[in-house]
């Protein structure tokens, strides 16, 4: 039911004159979506609330409740104040939802921001959602129709937050192929599970990502750390809480990772909306540090020279950037898996060559992991994913380069399998055709070149010598002059 009812939605924003990708699809989608996620949450709250004889005062005024605005219900018509399902056709629609919506409720919403305790709560989520977006839906029945379908849906069990985060991944995943960079907020599913069983977090870690952007290693972790086992209560209210943490830049990356983390069971994420890079590396403390960071920063892009002057190591390349952060903000001892160009790896500028020496010098830069082209869908870079802890430098570098047997693309993607050889040798880094050591003396002290060279593949073919390549052509254009020949001695 979900998965049609996300489809007719996906109809009726298209038929929008609002609405123009699937971005847009995603977005308003997820404002609404948020909103039947709160009145659910507020009805189990207060349900939880009077099984145990206490009150429960609502988040939100009667005025802007769900069943109030969005869908009133019928009553069923034999005299009893029961509901049924079924939504009131006097419920507000056209012109008159559009103007409440836009001029009553978006203010409405927004002002939690400022009145909320503090950034940990569901309160100020619900003011920087609605700080962040805007409607975009601009006929009122098409907005009507999306309420209804929205309505259908359910968020009281287990199962069914299971079901609806997965079609919310699927949107989002949709979303690589939209343009508009929409593919830097999606990163595999099976390579984010892969790297989040290497790092191997924790319950009590405090695990972190500063380019959040859809929260797919967050929602992973989270989990990897509840699946196959009970938790306590304490433990529970831990992986709730205290445990995962983000920032994110571009707000609907932002909306969409609350959303995402929401739908995987977290109540209140602890997701910032902010610029990472705009923070300076000096002025993060001991307190402000992690155990874990789980990471696919963007790259390609450039900061300024101001957000620059943040980091020791000038660079406007934000991958360098970012990965200066995510050593600085890792406790001692703290481990981590991050995505990046694998050009990083044997680039010659200045920032690279520090920032390599700085991983192996000041870190544990025990594994990299190289993946096949066409890993990411719609983006035509190759990338490795560096496993590191902060701390006593190591002494080898053990290196993977993943070799699916075939061209990984849209139609056919990575999955778990692929990977599989992987997380099994890693364990010990055992050797194997796909995978070789590197004794960090061996390398070059001066560049400290990471260059994925694997031993078990033979060299390509040297470069052929220019003499060659014109006898070639010459071979070449003769064989073409004696087909044409034959040719026209047949026409003839």
């Amino acid at each position: 039911m979900f998965e049609q009812t996300f489809k007719n939605i996906d109809d009726i924003l298209h038929k929008d004159a609002g609405c123009g990708s699937e971005l847009d699809y995603v977005e308003q989608t997820s404002w609404v979506l948020f909103l039947k996620y709160l009145d659910d949450l507020e009805r189990d709250r207060a349900t939880s609330a009077e099984l145990t004889g206490k009150t429960y005062t609502p988040i939100i005024d009667k005025e802007y409740q769900w069943n109030t605005w969005a869908a009133p219900k019928l009553a069923d018509g034999n005299g009893s104040t029961k509901l049924t399902t079924r939504i009131d056709h006097n419920a507000l629609t056209g012109d008159d939802l559009l103007d409440f919506v836009n001029g009553k409720l978006f203010p409405y919403l927004k002002k939690f921001k400022l009145s909320a305790e503090n950034a940990d709560t569901i309160e100020y989520k619900i003011g920087e959602i609605f700080s962040e977006l805007k409607n975009r839906i601009q006929s009122g029945y098409n907005l009507r129709e999306v309420i209804n379908r929205i309505d259908e849906l359910r968020f009281r069990t287990h199962a069914e937050k299971h079901e609806m985060s997965h079609l919310y991944e699927d949107k989002i995943k949709n979303m690589g192929n939209a343009g508009r960079n929409g593919g830097e907020y999606y990163t595999p599913r099976p390579l984010i599970t892969t790297i989040v069983k290497v790092v191997d977090p924790k319950i009590g870690d405090k695990i972190y990502d500063g380019a959040v952007g859809s929260a797919g290693f967050l929602c992973e972790a989270f989990d990897y750390l509840k699946s196959g086992k009970e938790l306590s209560s304490k433990e529970w209210e831990t992986l709730q809480k205290k445990t995962f943490y983000g920032k994110e830049k571009k707000s609907l990356a932002y909306i969409i990772g609350i959303m995402n983390m929401i739908l995987h069971g977290v109540e209140a994420p602890n997701i910032i909306h902010t610029n990472t890079l705009a923070e300076s590396l000096a002025d993060i403390q001991e307190k402000d540090r992690y155990n874990v960071v789980l990471a696919n920063p963007p790259f390609g892009g450039k900061e300024r020279a101001e957000v620059q002057q943040n980091f020791p190591i000038k660079t406007g390349e934000t991958a360098s950037l970012f990965l200066q952060h995510f050593i600085k903000i890792l406790k001692a001892g703290g481990k981590a898996g991050v995505v990046i160009k694998n050009t990083f790896l044997s680039n010659t500028d200045n920032a690279s060559i520090a920032l390599r020496k700085e991983l192996l010098q000041n870190c544990n830069l025990h594994t990299v992991l190289d993946l096949p082209g066409g890993t990411f869908t719609g983006a035509g870079v190759k990338t490795v994913v560096l496993f590191f802890e902060k701390g006593k430098p190591p002494q080898k570098v053990w290196f993977y380069s993943l070799n699916p047997g075939r061209n990984l693309g849209k139609t056919n993607p990575l999955n778990e399998k692929d990977l599989a050889e992987f997380v099994e040798l890693q364990k010990t880094f055992g050797d194997s055709e796909n995978s070789w050591t590197v004794n960090v003396k061996d390398i070059d002290q001066s560049t400290f070149d990471l260059s994925v060279k694997n031993p078990n593949t033979p060299e390509a073919d040297p470069l052929r010598q220019p003499q060659e390549i014109l006898e070639e052509m010459r071979a070449l254009d003769k064989e073409a002059e004696e087909v044409m020949e034959s040719i026209a001695k047949l026409i003839v």
